[in-house]
């Protein structure tokens, strides 16, 4: 279990493109006002160095790896320098012939890479070959390290349809979740199309940044994964024309305690202290629940239904 500490955090949006070399100043820019503004670690969304297959670019045919690779060693470098932590959206190739990972790369203080999550939950159908399944492959592994004594943990977007993940993380202890999304580069058709399927009458109902799938259900995931396991969120999204909704920060209590404005690159810093005392109803039976007893106190001894 991670002990008690404060870790300040820069969660961090841009305009992700499919320019490595545009995704780079931005970074590094961010990474100097996160340090300046006393962050110990920079956060960036999914795809954030290289892009996100199938919206930012078509595909990884022809794609500028060796660009990508010197671009990931210039954040390293640059994480060196400034003594900060990176936790940067990018993509990790494979063997010839697979498709490649869609990772966060953890960037210590030191400039090394210590830990890599890929997303497992890559969206898409079971033929693999819609969303993005069309062009990554899912990974395997929890990812979960400790920055100055707070356990930390990784998950990338359409991992939050399932709380499966966050409650494998508990297991494990984490106390601060870095959660990536991309969710942006929408467009005016695509607005449309999901609107209608929500339903027109419902939006009075649904306030969010967009009426859309992602603006209705992410933020209130992030709020709800944060309440049921006590666990501190950072979520940078991408800010590229049009962004779902903007990069916020979630308290191990379900609060919101901050949100940078949508559509504008920004740098917001907040601090998870985890010494803090937070409500949290849920203390007393979470890890029963997590073991599979799934109910508080004693329950009498019956028949189901009696």
């Amino acid at each position: 279990m991670g002990c008690m500490a404060v870790l300040t955090i820069a969660t961090c949006q841009f305009p992700v493109t499919a320019d490595i070399a545009a995704n780079l100043r931005h970074i590094k820019r961010q990474m100097d006002l996160a340090s300046q503004r006393g962050a110990r670690v920079a956060h960036f969304p999914e795809g954030a160095l290289c892009g996100w297959a199938g919206t930012d670019f078509p595909s990884f045919a022809g794609f500028g790896w060796d660009d990508l690779q010197a671009a990931t060693a210039d954040v390293m470098d640059h994480a060196s320098r400034l003594g900060i932590w990176v936790v940067t959206g990018s993509a990790h190739r494979l063997a010839a012939g697979r498709k490649p990972h869609n990772s966060l790369y953890v960037i210590s203080d030191s400039g090394q890479i210590t830990e890599r999550y890929d997303k497992r939950f890559c969206s898409g159908d079971p033929d693999e070959r819609s969303g993005d399944l069309a062009h990554y492959s899912p990974g395997n592994h929890l990812s979960v390290w400790t920055i100055d004594g707070v356990r930390c943990g990784a998950q990338i977007c359409y991992d939050y349809r399932y709380p499966e993940l966050y409650r494998e993380y508990s297991k494990h202890g984490v106390q601060v979740m870095f959660h990536s999304f991309h969710a942006a580069r929408l467009t005016t058709q695509r607005a449309a199309i999901m609107e209608q399927a929500l339903g027109p009458r419902f939006k009075r109902y649904n306030p969010a940044a967009t009426y859309t799938y992602p603006g209705i259900t992410m933020p209130a995931a992030m709020t709800t994964a944060a309440a049921c396991n006590h666990m501190w969120i950072s979520c940078p999204n991408s800010s590229t024309r049009q962004s779902c909704w903007p990069a916020f920060f979630v308290r191990a209590d379900g609060v919101t305690t901050g949100r940078l404005r949508r559509n504008i690159p920004g740098v917001l810093v907040s601090a998870a202290d985890t010494s803090e005392e937070l409500y949290d109803s849920t203390a007393a039976w979470r890890q029963r629940a997590i073991g599979g007893t799934l109910h508080s106190g004693t329950a009498p001894s019956q028949e189901p239904g009696q």
